[in-house]
């Protein structure tokens, strides 16, 4: 069946039967991409009824589908003539594992974090009405993004604004991690009581014709029904903020889900259509692992093994050393949005019940939580991605930067993570952390650097941001880890002709392009190197880092991270302030733009950051810049003249001016 469609037209030709047979194919079909390529599987096994309803009933591209997170999109980038594309997904320059407008006009907004998508589809709403235009706005949300602030604003607005919109609550009862909070506890409540409401539409539109008795008759039935609403369901939320509320209505039921969409089309204003999904849907080792296949490398689809080897990575040594430092200190508290796995606190979740708080997808709340028990006495300590810390940025600043609280925020998957793409690459923290005055920032070079750099924040009594990488360490091993002091840097190895400045994971690689650099024979001789760890981004060890500048006068920064405002910045900063002359500096960082998805090693490739590249790039340009410096500073006297000529050995002359 899935061979017969290649468009939203397509799916609306079939029959009901037909499209029961076309959701078995593009089952068997995303499991075999994503087994493949990774990716996310649970939750768009989940929509896959919904979605093939959603473009049966609905117009696109005039009609607007705004998916909120955007990982659930796989059906619909299939039904909208990405078919075949789909075999590229998540891998350097194909499909997007989220939304992407520049792939299709279908695609109507960008979305890659929670709890966006009612907000961007009100202001849809919003201009469609200021346009004159009829066309339906339809936001998909899921029961663990409306836990986040950002879309209970949007539905405050939405339902008092009275505007037609409707809103689809995926209801699958999972976020990444099961859903928590009084949220949950209220969609529980209603998934009881799935037949205390049954919109009919076409009855009250019989009713209303009736003269004179019709209109009070449906008030007095309205009145009745919404008070039998409040005592069955306790809370009626939705309704009481203003959406017409409809469900809940089975998410794998074809034929019931496009009868409420339809219905949804003939109401006006708000409308909060309730869908109830199973992630992992029609894969049962997806079905009991939700979770673990929420988003998943290339696996078996047999057994659901990964086709690659666990290994100990950043999140797992963070979690085991902070449990580690719980058993010595009972003051120290963990906060997780909704990530307890992925931030490796499911050990620490088990041992220690009664300190450990899980808030859901919330992290402005998380870290407005951390602030007043950092005031209260207790040690707070919040690992959230680097992309969702964007979301808490001025939590950061006010509630606890400028209080100057004692809050632990580790950093995961700082730097490029590959193939989630432009709104999970965790490039930019360095840059907005070290606007913020009074945190201290640090980066570890490897697991047990990281251990060390954990220890040491939990006793410093100050606001700490402590990035570390996806994944595991470089395969490079350090012989020796010199103890944490605040601001110091480490000297890696010492060197006198050229200095490789460097933090977090690619110390490593310094390191190695360091020593390939020392192999080589130039023309005057051998490089020696020198190699500063820089541990902190702030404060900065300003006396090592000059120290080795002055020496050496030729500095090369490498980083994982934005060439604005991260490492390379306060190196520039400090050789203007010192007044520092005759400095030759190269940066090697990403640029300033959004970074696609790839994997990590292409998109270094592509960007000129790779161990390679850096390594050719100083040999290349080390005899031009290195050789020519010596020779002028030991041959050429001091001289007044502006110009002036001078004979080589081989009888050729070459202007030289003063500069």
């Amino acid at each position: 069946m899935l061979e017969k469609v290649n468009s939203s037209e397509d799916v609306k030709k079939l029959t009901i039967t037909e499209k029961k047979e076309l959701a078995d194919d593009l089952r068997k079909y995303i499991l075999e991409i994503v087994s493949e390529n990774g990716g996310h599987l649970a939750s768009n096994l989940g929509v896959v009824e919904l979605t093939i309803a959603l473009h049966s009933v609905f117009d696109l591209p005039e009609d607007k589908i705004v998916w909120d997170v955007g990982h659930q999109t796989y059906v619909h980038k299939i039904l909208t003539g990405r078919k075949e594309q789909m075999k590229t997904l998540r891998k350097l320059d194909g499909i997007a594992g989220f939304p992407k407008t520049k792939e299709s006009e279908t695609d109507c907004f960008n979305t890659g974090h929670s709890s966006t998508s009612i907000s961007a589809a009100l202001g849809m709403a919003r201009a469609r009405d200021i346009e004159g235009k009829k066309n339906h706005v339809i936001a998909i949300i899921g029961d663990g993004a409306l836990t986040g602030g950002m879309a209970l604003e949007a539905l405050n607005d939405a339902g008092y604004s009275q505007t037609s919109l409707t809103v689809i609550l995926n209801d699958n009862e999972m976020s990444i991690s099961k859903n928590i909070g009084g949220l949950s506890m209220m969609l529980s409540k209603i998934r009881t009581k799935k037949s205390y409401t049954k919109p009919s539409v076409s009855a009250k539109k019989a009713i209303l014709k009736i003269p004179v008795i019709g209109k009070p008759f449906v008030k007095i039935v309205q009145r009745i029904k919404r008070s039998i609403k409040q005592l069955v369901i306790p809370k009626m939320f939705f309704e009481d903020i203003g959406f017409r509320y409809l469900g809940p209505v089975d998410g794998h039921n074809e034929e019931e889900i496009e009868r409420m969409l339809k219905i949804t089309k003939e109401l006006e204003g708000p409308v909060l259509l309730h869908v109830l999904t199973k992630k992992g849907k029609g894969y049962k080792i997806a079905e009991e692992n939700p979770d673990k296949f929420h988003a998943t490398g290339p696996f078996d689809i047999e057994t659901g093994k990964s086709k690659k080897e666990k290994s100990k990575d950043y999140s797992k040594v963070f979690g085991d050393k902070l449990v580690a430092l719980a058993e010595e200190n009972d003051k120290i508290v963990a906060i997780t949005a909704s990530m307890k796995d992925g931030t490796g606190l499911t050990r620490f979740a088990k041992d220690f019940p009664d300190r450990f708080f899980d808030i859901g997808i919330a992290e402005q709340h998380a870290l407005g939580l951390a602030a007043g028990m950092a005031k209260a006495g207790v040690i707070p300590v919040v690992p959230i991605y680097s992309s969702f810390y964007q979301r808490a940025y001025d939590q950061v600043i006010h509630d606890i930067a400028i209080q100057n609280l004692p809050v632990v925020m580790c950093v995961d998957r700082a730097g490029c993570v590959g193939a989630d793409g432009e709104t999970h690459q965790g490039l930019l923290d360095m840059a907005f952390f070290r606007l913020v005055p009074n945190l201290n920032i640090m980066a570890p070079k490897d697991f047990k650097e990281l251990e060390d750099m954990l220890e040491f924040a939990i006793k410093l009594n100050k606001p700490v941001v402590i990035r570390y990488p996806r994944g595991g360490e470089d395969k490079y091993k350090f012989e020796y880890h010199k103890k944490i002091e605040l601001g110091k840097a480490e000297i890696i190895q010492e060197g006198k002709d050229l200095t490789i400045i460097t933090i977090g994971k690619t110390v490593a690689k310094a390191t190695k392009i360091a020593n390939e650099i020392e192999k080589h024979e130039f023309e005057n001789g051998q490089v020696s190197v020198e190699v500063i760890n820089a541990r902190f981004l702030k404060p900065l060890d300003k006396e090592t880092i000059m120290s080795s500048i002055l020496k050496t006068k030729n500095v090369i920064t490498i980083e994982d991270g934005t060439i604005i405002n991260g490492l390379a910045t306060p190196i520039k900063e400090l050789i203007v302030e010192e007044k520092l002359e005759g400095i030759d500096i190269k940066n090697y960082a990403y640029p300033d733009k959004f970074i696609e998805h790839g994997s990590v090693e292409e998109l270094e490739k592509r960007y000129k950051i790779d161990e390679e590249t850096i390594v050719k790039d100083i040999m290349a340009n080390w005899g031009q810049v290195r050789i020519s410096h010596k020779w002028i500073k030991q041959t050429c006297p001091p001289i007044s003249q502006i110009n002036y000529r001078r004979k080589f050995n081989n009888g050729q002359t070459t202007n030289f001016k003063r500069i």
